[in-house]
């Protein structure tokens, strides 16, 4: 996972990367409410990290959003510089994340399945689910 001081850098690059791109980019016509940080993975020279962004809806222009984030890039950086002090400023690469439309996909698909056969899901000894 890598070391307890970039794990803490990688937490709050992520938190204050969230913060600049909700400030930076709520007054244009980019839907900031559609995307979620969900992690920061620093290399460990701090040179480049790569930030891992969740786009709810919007499934046909998430790529344009990533495109328009990487794009701009340059002004989260000066406003993350402002506020976080390290030694080098990394360059960052926003990537999309789709582990959590991953997770909802399983999640309906055992819905459904316990909506199917209901007794497969109840626990043998008690009887309970």
């Amino acid at each position: 996972m890598g070391t307890p001081r970039l794990v803490r850098v990688n937490e709050l690059l992520k938190r204050e990367i969230a913060e600049d791109v909700h400030r930076n980019f709520s007054l244009s016509n980019f839907d900031t409410a559609a995307v979620t940080i969900t992690r920061v993975e620093c290399a460990t020279d701090l040179r480049d990290a790569n930030v891992f962004v969740s786009i709810f809806g919007h499934e046909d222009e998430r790529d344009r959003m990533i495109t328009y984030l990487n794009r701009h890039r340059q002004e989260v950086i000066r406003m993350m510089i402002k506020r976080v002090k390290l030694k080098y400023t990394p360059r960052l690469h926003f990537v999309l994340d789709e582990s959590i439309e991953g997770g909802d996909r399983i999640l309906s698909m055992l819905a459904n399945m316990e909506r199917e056969n209901p007794d497969a899901f109840k626990d043998k000894e008690t009887g309970n689910e």
